[in-house]
Formats: C-alpha cells, sequence, structure tokens
C-alpha cells in the first residue's frame, strides 16, 4: 500500500480543477502539468510509447508476456481534472486511521463513514475537495502498470490513457482513438471498490434566454416587460419534483445549474438527464412547449431554448459485449471483493469512448462524498482495486486473439 499512497498524495496536491468557458483545451493549466508528471513517472516504470499530446491526453503501452502478443489490446483510463463544484486548490489530504463514530475535518465539516470502522481514510481538511475523483484511478492504474512491468502476472498488451477535462464533458474531445489502439477497456473512475458501471444517463445541455423590455419602473404601466420574472415563471412551469434532489434510481429529472439577468435579459442553463432516450427526447419536448405557451402569450422571439446533446447511455453497446462484465466479476472476486452492479447517475469518458467503437465499462476505486469537501477514500479499497486491474490484464491475456 506503501507506493500507492504515496503516489495518491503526490497526485492530489496537483490543482486540476476544469472550468467551464475558458476556450482551451485543457481548460487548465494544472492538468498538464500532471500529465507530464505521469509521463514521467511511467517512462521511469519501463513503460513504452509514453507520450503527452498537445492537449495534455496522456498515452503509454505496456508489452505484453512472452506468447500473450496476439491477446486483445486492454485498455485502462482514468482522468486528470477535478471537479470545480469545490476548491481543489492547495489540497491538504490527512490519513487517519478510522475506529469509528463522527471525524472532524476542520472548517466545519465532518463525516461519520461507520461502515469503514477500521479502515484508513484518506480525507481533506474541509476546506477542498480530495481529489479521488479521479486522482484515486490514476494512482491505482499507476501501480497497476508498475505490477505489470514487473512480471508480476501473465499479461496481453496493455494501452494507457489519462484524460483532462471530464468534469466538463470534454474527455474524449481529442481522445487518439486509432492511436490509443485498445480493443476493449474500463475507465477507473469512482465509487466503491468492486462497482462495475455498465449503465449511464441519456444526457443534453440546455439554455434558455429571455427577452425583456427595460424602461424606468416610474413609466412602467403597459411598457415593461421583465426577463427575470419570465424566467422564473419559465422555471415554473417544470415539473417540480423532477429535479436531481427528488429522484434516484431510473429517474430522470431537470437540473438548473445557473441562471444571469437583468430586467432587459435572462438566462437560464439546464442539464437533462435520462437512462431512456425517449424519455431524455420528451425532456426536450418539455422545454420547447413551454417556451412556445410563453412566445404566445408575451409575443415571438420572447423565449429561446438552445439544446445540444452531450453524450449517451453505454448500456446500448455494453450489451453487445457480455464478457467485459464478466471478466470484472472474476476479477473483483480474485482481488478480495464482492461485485456490485450500479446505474451512473451521470457520465464517464466510458460513455464516449463506448459510442466511438471502444467497448468501455467503468470501475469503482474507493472514494466517496465525490465533489465536495467531504470527500474521502478507503485506502483499503484503493489497494484491492490495483488488485482488480492487474486481475482483469491476467483475464485478458487469455481471451482469443480479436
Amino acid at each position: 500500500m506503501g507506493k500507492l499512497l504515496e503516489r495518491f498524495l503526490r497526485y492530489v496536491k496537483v490543482d486540476t480543477q476544469s472550468l467551464e468557458d475558458t476556450g482551451k483545451s485543457p481548460s487548465t493549466p494544472g492538468q498538464t502539468v500532471l500529465a507530464e508528471m505521469l509521463a514521467d513517472e511511467l517512462r521511469a516504470l519501463g513503460a513504452e510509447r509514453v507520450r503527452v499530446t498537445p492537449y495534455s491526453v496522456v498515452f503509454a503501452d505496456i508489452p505484453p508476456s512472452p506468447g500473450c502478443e496476439n491477446a486483445p489490446k486492454l485498455g485502462l483510463i482514468a482522468h486528470l481534472d477535478t471537479s470545480s463544484a469545490a476548491s481543489g486548490h492547495d489540497v491538504k489530504p490527512r490519513v487517519v486511521s478510522y475506529s469509528g463514530g463522527v471525524l472532524e475535518l476542520g472548517a466545519g465539516r465532518s463525516i461519520a463513514p461507520e461502515e469503514h470502522t477500521g479502515k484508513t481514510l484518506i480525507v481533506t481538511d474541509g476546506t477542498t475537495l480530495l481529489g479521488a475523483d479521479d486522482k484515486a484511478g490514476i494512482a491505482e492504474i499507476v501501480c497497476c502498470a508498475e505490477a505489470l512491468l514487473k512480471g508480476e502476472v501473465v499479461h496481453g498488451p496493455v494501452r494507457i490513457a489519462f484524460t483532462p477535462d471530464e468534469e466538463i464533458g470534454e474527455g474524449t474531445r481529442h481522445f487518439d482513438l486509432a492511436g490509443f489502439g485498445a480493443d476493449y477497456a474500463y475507465t477507473a473512475d469512482g465509487g466503491a471498490a468492486g462497482k462495475i458501471e455498465t449503465e449511464n444517463f441519456n444526457a443534453a445541455a440546455a439554455v434558455v434566454r429571455f427577452r425583456g423590455v427595460s424602461v424606468h419602473p416610474g413609466d412602467a404601466l403597459g411598457i415593461m416587460v421583465n426577463a427575470q420574472v419570465l424566467a422564473m415563471k419559465f422555471h415554473g412551469a417544470l415539473p417540480e419534483k423532477e429535479t436531481p434532489a427528488c429522484t434516484s434510481g431510473r429517474e430522470g429529472f431537470f437540473h438548473l445549474t445557473g441562471m444571469t439577468g437583468t430586467v432587459g435579459a435572462a438566462e437560464l442553463k439546464y442539464i437533462l438527464r435520462d437512462f431512456d432516450a425517449g424519455n431524455l427526447e420528451k425532456r426536450k419536448e418539455t422545454l420547447l412547449a413551454v417556451a412556445d405557451r410563453m412566445n404566445a402569450e408575451y409575443g415571438a422571439g420572447t423565449v429561446e431554448v438552445a439544446l445540444r446533446d452531450q453524450y449517451r447511455n453505454m448500456r446500448e453497446v455494453l450489451d453487445r459485449y457480455p464478457f467485459l462484465t464478466d471478466i470484472a466479476v472474476r476479477a473483483a472476486e480474485k482481488a478480495g471483493l464482492k461485485p456490485s452492479f450500479e446505474l451512473i447517475r451521470g457520465g464517464t469518458d466510458g460513455a464516449m469512448l463506448s459510442l466511438a467503437g471502444l467497448p468501455c465499462p467503468n470501475l469503482g476505486t474507493g472514494g466517496y462524498n465525490y465533489h465536495g469537501e467531504c470527500e474521502y477514500a478507503v485506502l483499503e479499497e484503493m489497494t484491492s482495486s490495483v488488485r482488480m486491474l492487474t486481475a482483469i490484464a491476467e483475464e485478458f491475456a487469455h481471451l482469443p486473439a480479436k
């Protein structure tokens, strides 16, 4: 566990929060810093064809064991960036032997993860996120690479990739799929160790703009149309209970993520999510129908809705490759983990890659409470995740050539 912990603590101290609307790729310079650090580390371990692209995607190859050259090429993928939902600057991780009860983090924050009593936790000081999403995945893949390069198990060809800007939906924007060269892959991106995920939301984004009429309030009678009030009316017309705070499991939602406005102009930003593609289309239609009603009342062009598809449910691809799930189950059991299956109420690089032609389930890494100051990771689960990744590589060595 020593090298795994040392790597993880080193990685989380690099500020790699991604940011929307910077117009850059990667969106923040810290991601390039970590990319170069990882490339140097992989070279030192003996990985081949290690390179960092101009967009800070890290690629590396692990050569196969003798006699396994024709096995299918396995890809292992994690992302460099962390969420902007909480600060990622000056992360101060703390390693705790957790004996149960309330664990004070600092800054008035605490956790009480009784299910992890007796385990080693890596926590924050309560002022930042930790960055286990997804630096736990990165650390585990690097440790797996080290084990493979040392010949600890027989394995086929392995391809490694670390991507930037996953948290803002840009993780595969500059991903060289052909250059990566994997036949199948797994992302290591969050949740309890042993968790196997093959289904995620279908996703779209919406920007709704409102045109008002501004005039001095003393002369406003019959003239003023307050765009901010229009925005509130629009939002109030959406299903009240179909929000993230009121849904779970397979239930989808409308999520208001941003709002700006003046009397003359206002804007609302939404993300739309649903596991069923048809239901996602209905959510888009709901926004357009509300806009149509308001335009009929206030005049054409008062409300404009711009919709953009983001990603799709990877289940439509992965259902055709059940052996990837079977391998993950066997590998989890070899690692001493109890396999579990969950829906991803979000998205991963694996969803994008699956739809692009690289089947790619997601695996848990031993991290919890992501995107906030109460985030933590369980070292024992991270260690088991390394064993699981290594076992997957061993399983792939025995598959027939693709």
